[in-house]
């Protein structure tokens, strides 16, 4: 994934610095809570919400078991309307691919738009070392590149930034990317819009080079689609001589009967909107309409391995709707950048530890930053069950570690840092499945309530430091029950 997230500490180190920058808080807090409450109005209005909910899943799920039948299809149609299909296994072949491909054009700059994959792949930072200059045209990604910043939300990349803040960047960075802001510039919306539309314009004008990703491709036409908010999306398509996609391998659909699902779904869950204002669609290349040249570059990345875990894949399900952040506690009060991936929140907590592995610190402790409340899984419109991927992947963390081969066996050996925790739950496990242990435990709890500490010792300080030990109780449920239902009650 992008560069600019490599060596980023753990999760817990990252939320505690977030936790106490008292403006982000606040501005996480009013825009999460203004989307949720509009996208909950937006979807009361339709009636048969959870058979759309419930018809995605089982789309995506067919789309996914059948992934390499789709996608040759994708292939044999994009390639019939004069398309070229590029297939790239990792990032590195994948921003090899399309650098190679501007070079070809002879062009030193190009613009951009829904920039994820190509985020995910620090696609801009490869074509900078190359000597072309990427400029992102969504309003959000604009402020993040301007502001020298990271994204930190799936719809709203800038949302951790207030007016202010966006007014101060637009003054003092505009300049060096082209038009600067104007005289004057104050922190209202409309100003702000203006003056982001005005630097752009001169952009998609001058540009030969377009680069996109998709919302999702048409297997059975090779269509491209691309839903947005702002107008830069249909700039971008259309204006350039050369449009470039780089689009993961499971934003796949089979028919365009199975588009209309997601179209009514995703607005809804993202933008709150009945509609999405601009549906851009394109399929390959039409004479004297659009770009002459079209490819599509078809992104692995640990995609396929994510789809070889049969709990885990379904966080390939995922429509990119952001819902699952807008109602996260745990989002809402340490923000984006403290999940160390393009990919934040829920979603990303059980996406970039597939996409990337488990083997560095950030990764390893994604799938505990979670309550595990379930309200994303409760707003998911295709049903990801964001909980249960997230234990799964816990207990891959705990279990893995290096494989090592001893003999005829090969032995994974615990991964750092998780030894004391696996030695604790096999005593659990041991303790509950010896009952007269388990009695003879609960008992002597009981009887020692009093000299118990109310913070833990040690490494147990961590879990203790945010959280009220719970009070045993003065006897343990079976005594009680015995004690006032009787022998008879029990046995009942």
């Amino acid at each position: 994934m992008s560069g600019t997230y490599l060596g980023m500490p753990a999760f817990p180190e990252a939320a505690r610095e977030a936790v106490g920058n008292r403006i982000l808080r606040d501005n996480l807090r009013h825009a999460t809570h203004t989307i949720r409450a509009k996208r909950a109005k937006a979807v009361a209005e339709v009636s048969d919400w959870a058979e759309l909910r419930e018809a995605g899943k089982r789309i995506k799920d067919h789309t996914l078991r059948h992934l390499d039948r789709y996608l040759e299809r994708l292939e044999e149609s994009v390639t019939a309307a004069g398309g070229v299909v590029h297939w790239a296994a990792d990032a590195a072949e994948a921003n090899e691919i399309v650098t190679e491909l501007v070079k070809m054009t002879g062009e030193s700059e190009v613009v951009k738009v829904k920039s994820m994959a190509t985020q995910e792949i620090g696609l801009n930072e490869a074509l900078e070392a190359a000597g072309i200059r990427a400029y992102e045209t969504d309003l959000a990604e604009l402020i993040v590149q301007l502001g020298k910043d990271r994204p930190s939300h799936i719809l709203v990349p800038a949302i951790h930034r207030n007016r202010g803040e966006i007014r101060d960047i637009f003054r003092s960075e505009m300049s060096e990317w082209g038009r600067p802001a104007p005289e004057g510039l104050t922190d209202t919306p409309a100003e702000l819009a203006e003056a982001a539309r005005l630097h752009l314009r001169e952009k998609f004008l001058r540009a030969k080079v377009g680069i996109s990703g998709a919302n999702f491709m048409v297997a059975e036409t090779g269509t491209m689609v691309v839903v947005e908010s702002e107008g830069n999306g249909r700039m971008c398509l259309t204006l350039p001589e050369t449009l470039i996609s780089v689009v993961g391998i499971e934003k796949i659909v089979p028919t365009w009967r199975d588009l209309e699902v997601f179209l009514q779904t995703l607005p809804r869950s993202s933008t709150a909107e009945r509609m999405n204002p601009y549906t851009s669609t394109w399929t390959g290349t039409t004479d004297q309409d659009g770009p002459g040249t079209f490819h599509l570059v078809l992104l692995d990345n640990g995609r396929s391995d994510t789809l070889a875990d049969e709990v885990g894949r379904q966080a390939l399900r995922c429509i990119r709707c952001s819902a699952c952040l807008n109602v996260c506690p745990v989002y809402e009060r340490a923000g984006g950048h403290a999940y160390g991936s393009v990919y934040p929140g829920p979603i990303g907590a059980i996406l970039s530890p597939q996409l990337r592995g488990t083997g560095s610190e950030i990764d390893a402790s994604l799938p505990y930053a979670s309550s595990l409340c379930g309200a994303c899984y409760e707003v998911c419109p295709v049903a990801i069950d964001i909980p249960e991927v997230l234990v799964h992947l816990r207990e891959r963390v705990v279990e893995g570690g290096e494989a090592t081969r001893a003999g005829n066996k090969v032995v994974l050996r615990p991964a750092k840092g998780h030894a004391a925790e696996r030695a604790a739950m096999r005593a659990a496990r041991w303790a509950f499945t010896h009952p007269g242990v388990l009695r003879t435990g609960q008992r002597a709890a009981s009887r020692t309530r009093r000299f118990h500490p109310r913070t833990l010792p040690g490494p147990g300080r961590a879990w203790s430091g945010s959280r009220d030990l719970p009070p045993v109780p003065a006897e343990p449920f079976r005594d009680w029950w015995q004690r006032t239902r009787g022998q008879k009650g029990g046995a009942e």
